[in-house]
C-alpha cells in the first residue's frame, strides 16, 4: 500500500530517484515508527509522514517525522553525533548502494524535563536515556557502556538523591526563549563547547521548570542505562524511577550550568 510520505527535493537528491520512488510506493517505507521529533508513534498508512535524512561525514541515516512536527529535509549533523546517540527513532541507513548506509543500529537519546526535590529544595532536571545500548566508538559488542563514557567525562554515579550532583565545568544546557535546545560539552583542545545532544525541534519546557533553571542557573542532568528509566508521565513517577536506578547502581548525574535563559 502506498505510504502517505512526503519525500522533499533535498532528500530525493541524497538518496537518489529509485530509493525515493520505492519509499513513495510503500516498497521501503515503515508503517509505523516513532516520530524523530516528537518521539510518540506514527502510522505512514494513516498520516502525512515526513522523511527526514540525518548526515554525517561517512554515514547517511533515513529517518520518519509527524508531519506537522518537522517538514521532510536533508539535516547535517556530526559523524560523532550520528555514531554515538544522535539517530533519530525509527532511522535506518540511507539508500541501497549508498557507500554511507553500513551504519550498525544505533540509538537516540530520550530525553525528559522535570523537578527533582533535592534537600527540600525544587531543582531543573534533565534526565536522559537512550532507546537501545550505547556502544563505545569504534566498538561493535554488545554491550552498554553509556554510564562508563560519562563518568570518563566527568559526571558522578549516584546511589540515592540526597544531594546535588557537583557542576560539571565546561558543560552547559542551552535554553533559549523558554525552549530547551541542547546539551554542549567542551569542544575539543578547548574551543568551542559542542552539542553533546541537540534537539531536532525546540522542547518546550514548563514555566516553573525554567524558573527554577533561572534562580539556580544551572540544570541537574540525571542519565541512565537504556530500560532503566521509560517515560514517565508524572514527575512522581520519573522520581520513583530515578530513586529505582540509583538504587541498583544504574544512575550517573552532574550539575550543569545554564545557557541562555
Amino acid at each position: 500500500m502506498p505510504r502517505m510520505l512526503d519525500v522533499s527535493d533535498a532528500v530525493r537528491a541524497e538518496i537518489g530517484d529509485e530509493e525515493a520512488d520505492r519509499l513513495l510506493a510503500g516498497e521501503n517505507a515503515p508503517g509505523s515508527y516513532d516520530c524523530t521529533s516528537c518521539r510518540t508513534p506514527g502510522d505512514s498508512e494513516q498520516e502525512r509522514t515526513s522523511t527526514v535524512l540525518f548526515v554525517g561525514d561517512e554515514t547517511a541515516v533515513l529517518a520518519f517525522a509527524h508531519a506537522g512536527c518537522l517538514p521532510s529535509q536533508v539535516v547535517q549533523v556530526t559523524e560523532e553525533q550520528l555514531q554515538g546517540a544522535v539517530r533519530s527513532i525509527g532511522g535506518r541507513p540511507a539508500a541501497d548502494g549508498d557507500p554511507r548506509r553500513s551504519v550498525p543500529e544505533q540509538a537516540v537519546l530520550g530525553v525528559t524535563s522535570g523537578l527533582v526535590l533535592i534537600e527540600g529544595e525544587l531543582h531543573p532536571a534533565l534526565v536522559v536515556e537512550p532507546t537501545a545500548p550505547i556502544v563505545r566508538p569504534g566498538s561493535y559488542g554488545a554491550g552498554d557502556d553509556f554510564l562508563p563514557l560519562l563518568i570518563e567525562q566527568g559526571f558522578m554515579p549516584v546511589m540515592e538523591l540526597a544531594s546535588v550532583p557537583p557542576v560539571l565545568h565546561g558543560w552547559s544546557v542551552l535554553l533559549a526563549m523558554g525552549q530547551l535546545h541542547a546539551v554542549l560539552q567542551p569542544g575539543a583542545a578547548g574551543g568551542q563547547p559542542v552539542a553533546w545532544w541537540q534537539a531536532h525541534h525546540p522542547l518546550q519546557v514548563t514555566d516553573s521548570w525554567r524558573a527554577a533553571a533561572n534562580k539556580h542557573q544551572q540544570v541537574l542532568m540525571f542519565a541512565a542505562p537504556v530500560g532503566s528509566i521509560g517515560r514517565q508521565p508524572r514527575e512522581d513517577l520519573l522520581r520513583d524511577s530515578l530513586d529505582r536506578a540509583a538504587a541498583s547502581g544504574k544512575l550517573v548525574a552532574a550539575a550543569l550550568p545554564l545557557a541562555g535563559t
